[in-house]
């Protein structure tokens, strides 16, 4: 694990009711403008599915785990403080006052977000077949691996030109 896994930490931002995809959009392009990679990791609006029944059908839909908040995996500083708390639609950290406070290791499985190391039988350049998903039967070739966010991304052909799309490792198998 890399020292920048070893140091970041979760908190919990809370944003304006509805927000939370586009503080979650405007984090990550800060974070691609500033070049935070290495200190702001990841940004996630937990989701979990939900069934509900309309018209006697069985629907699964997914709504947000926790509406007004969004979790960022992140080494905490002055610059890291500063590009979350300024970002349009975030109200603040949760903590007392202005302190913001990290989750327990506890805390976050509990909430099915887990820090093993996985291990992964493929790499940048082999040719995979998604097996499940949006792109399911979809073959393309591996451009980049993220193990933060447990993905990889592949090139797929729409509208006649190639698209990065960023595909789980549950949902792909290599060729």
């Amino acid at each position: 694990m890399s020292e920048a896994n070893e140091k970041a930490k979760w908190y919990v931002v809370h944003t304006y009711s509805g927000y939370e995809n586009k503080v979650k959009a405007n984090i990550d392009k800060t974070i691609e403008n500033r070049h935070l990679e290495e200190r702001i990791l990841e940004v996630r609006v937990p989701m979990h599915d939900v069934v509900e029944m309309k018209d006697g059908v069985q629907k699964v839909s997914e709504k947000k785990m926790f509406p007004g908040y969004v979790l960022i995996h992140m080494i905490m500083d002055d610059d890291t403080w500063y590009v979350v708390r300024n970002t349009r639609g975030v109200t603040g950290f949760v903590g007392p006052g202005s302190k913001p406070v990290a989750l327990t290791d506890l805390e976050m499985s509990s909430l099915g977000i887990r820090r093993e190391n996985i291990k992964v039988n493929f790499e940048v350049g082999d040719t995979i077949k998604v097996v499940a998903g949006a792109w399911a039967d979809t073959v393309g070739m591996i451009q980049a691996i993220n193990m933060q966010k447990q993905n990889v991304t592949i090139n797929v052909e729409m509208f006649e030109r190639e698209t990065p799309v960023e595909i789980d490792f549950a949902e792909i198998k290599k060729m």
